[in-house]
């Protein structure tokens, strides 16, 4: 039976979307959960949804890109709830919209400092956390299809996604011996409010690319992204460590 129970965990970017659902379902299997993010109004509701459904949950103001905030979100976890099990890093932005020849500069600069650098500032400190307390701990990171399948027009995006897989490969490599399992997750066309903004950014007919992006025919729901995040983070998956799980709907085999 898949449980999280006496698990501790921080989710980034859990204010809505895939790290909403996660954070929920993690605190319903029987974790204390800590919500990352940004935006401390939704966060703190999403932490009152939580406690409202009989979970425990925490908020932490965190910007991911920036070094001390990060520290300070892992040492905000053990001063609530003692130690440090299981983190997600999911936390990220828009992707860009321009081929190379066209890039902003400055937005590749910002995505790449939350949706990369984002991910290494916060495995360095959870996992130094879980060396410092002996945890055997599950680090889950974020990437995408497009850090498999690359799309047209995206580059830092993929940039990113791309690293972020390479980057738990050599986390796991380094720290599956101690007993630190480092995974990633790979989600296809989910249905998110950053998905949805993206596709009114690139003028898209949702329903027409649901078909291009899926064997199944439609975007997946957050909560479908959350149970993998789920399993790799339970002791189910206790031989799993250094790879990518797509949850795409087939999309990477298309």
């Amino acid at each position: 039976m898949l449980t999280l129970d006496g698990k501790v965990a921080i989710i980034t970017g859990a204010a809505m979307g895939m790290g909403k659902s996660t954070a929920e379902l993690f605190a319903e299997l029987g974790a204390k959960v800590v919500v990352a993010d940004y935006n401390e109004e939704e966060g703190n509701k999403v932490v009152d949804s939580i406690k409202k459904d009989g979970g425990e949950a925490a908020f932490v103001k965190v910007d991911v890109s920036n070094e001390e905030q990060v520290k300070h979100m892992v040492q905000f976890t053990v001063d609530t709830y003692g130690k440090l099990d299981v983190a997600v890093n999911n936390a990220a932005i828009t992707p860009d919209d321009k081929p190379v020849a066209e890039m902003d500069m400055e937005y590749y600069d910002k995505l790449m400092a939350v949706d990369l650098k984002g991910v290494i500032l916060c495995m360095k400190y959870e996992l130094q956390q879980m060396e410092k307390d002996g945890t055997k701990g599950s680090i889950i990171n974020t990437s995408s299809v497009s850090g498999i399948r690359p799309q047209p027009g995206t580059p830092a995006y993929i940039a990113a996604k791309h690293a972020v897989i390479g980057v738990t490969k050599s986390a796991a490599m380094d720290y599956s011996p101690k007993g630190i399992r480092v995974n990633s997750v790979a989600p296809g066309a989910i249905d998110t409010p950053m998905l949805r903004g993206a596709l009114d950014q690139f003028g898209f007919d949702p329903e027409e690319y649901a078909k291009q992006l899926s064997m199944l025919n439609r975007f997946a729901q957050a909560e479908e992204v959350a149970q993998a995040n789920a399993w790799l983070a339970s002791d189910l998956s206790s031989y799993v460590t250094g790879t990518v799980m797509n949850v795409d709907g087939g999309y990477t085999s298309m």
